[in-house]
């Protein structure tokens, strides 16, 4: 406590940074504003002129043009199933394919500049997949790009229905615009709903960490990478938030890893992981701050009585009673042992809810980002990976051809 208390005047002055930037449409900034800014009824008239019935939701993206959506659609309830194309691995994609009923499913492509290598690969094939099938690829395609680029062209030339990947606003904080609501939307989710739950985590924003949750895990997050929790490990206990483990992964990775700063994120689940990572996050390295989620309302489902009298601690338990005593055997044997714990809390795993949760999350990285002075908004690593993939694509030289080629290897067969 006594640590926030040093950093409230910073988090203050970094609140006022924040409003300034999202008052301006400043680019990242922009990103807070998308709850009141995200127009639910253009996205549904796009996702009207797909064809219908769709039973499957094919989302061809990669990083936050897939994990917001895939996180939403594991959160909320939908009427057709949203599977991400987040990956080029042949097997799995040939697989996802071969049992999908393609004259019920769509394809939403994600690319704001629309030249991402694995997202136009995946485009192409199942739009090929499509044609094999004979079914009219166009009749069930939209696309979510920028105002150029070769998405862009594709949707012009073949009268795709397309949304705007909003101005200012990295990919991995898209969530609550059409890269995250579109596949929702299509596959029958409450967008309106995740959008209000968004709007409840802009309206929680307060200049001090003390009166806001979100600036206050950004604070404590860099209070404690300053003592040495250089990883953070989110620890969701439903598996509904399996995927906002991944959404965050990318979030925090890609906007704070930067100049030799930041926290290095690491994914679990509870109570699977506490059978296994635990065991490192209180006796390993003093290195590691631990995040719980949980929500505070579940679903019922009663542990049937047992006939062994050992099992007698089960009698008339319910499967989340269990589950949220696990939660708290984590946090208690952690703390037993001086290591760090934040618990957050949301009210149920609903469309409000993730909507809530995951804005709150954006607004706390953008707050670490200020506190370890760092641009949370760009992401220069990743893009040269992206820019030496399409180099050796194309066969070109480039630096960063040559340093892969003039790379030191060690080989053992």
């Amino acid at each position: 406590r006594a640590s926030l208390d040093r950093l409230d005047d910073r988090i203050a002055t970094a609140h006022e940074r924040i409003e300034a930037g999202r008052e301006n449409g400043e680019h990242g900034y922009a990103a807070l504003n998308l709850p009141n800014r995200t127009d639910p009824d253009e996205i549904r008239a796009a996702v009207d002129q797909i064809a219908h019935p769709v039973d499957t939701v094919l989302v061809a993206g990669i990083g936050g043009s897939a994990l917001g959506a895939a996180t939403l659609a594991e959160a909320v309830e939908t009427d057709a199933d949203v599977v991400a194309l987040d990956n080029v691995d042949p097997a799995a994609t040939r697989h996802l394919l071969e049992s999908t009923a393609l004259d019920r499913a769509a394809l939403v492509a994600v690319s704001r500049s629309g030249t991402t290598v694995e997202t136009l690969a995946n485009v192409q094939v199942v739009r090929g997949a499509f044609e094999n099938a004979g079914v009219d690829w166009t009749d069930r395609t939209l696309v979510v790009t920028g105002e150029a680029g070769p998405l862009r062209r594709l949707a012009d030339a073949n009268d795709l229905p397309a949304l705007a990947v909003p101005d200012g606003v990295p990919g991995r904080f898209g969530a609550l615009s059409a890269v995250g609501l579109a596949p929702i939307a299509l596959a029958g989710g409450d967008i309106e709903a995740i959008l209000a739950g968004g709007a409840a985590g802009e309206d929680a924003l307060a200049g001090g960490c003390f009166e806001c949750p979100a600036y206050a895990y950004g604070a404590v997050s860099y209070a404690l990478a300053q003592r040495g929790a250089t990883v953070s490990a989110m620890v969701p206990y439903a598996e509904a938030l399996e995927s906002f483990g991944e959404w965050y992964a990318q979030l925090w990775a890609e906007s704070l890893g930067k100049d030799g700063v930041g926290q290095v994120p690491q994914r679990a689940l509870g109570a699977t992981d506490q059978h296994s990572q635990l065991q490192c996050y209180r006796d390993g390295p003093r290195s590691t701050m631990v995040t719980t989620v949980r929500p505070r309302e579940r679903p019922d489902l009663s542990v049937p009585e047992p006939d062994d009298p050992d099992l007698d601690h089960l009698a008339g338990t319910e499967l989340g009673e269990i589950l949220d005593l696990e939660c708290a055997a984590t946090t208690a044997s952690l703390t037993a042992t001086d290591r760090p714990v934040v618990r957050v809390e949301i009210d149920r795993v609903d469309a409000r809810g993730i909507g809530e949760l995951l804005y709150g999350f954006e607004a706390a990285c953008v707050m670490a980002g200020e506190l370890f002075e760092v641009n949370a908004f760009d992401q220069p690593a990743v893009e040269w990976g992206k820019d030496a993939t399409r180099a050796l694509l194309r066969g070109e030289e480039t630096d960063s051809t040559r340093a892969i080629e003039e790379r030191e290897s060690l080989w053992i067969e």
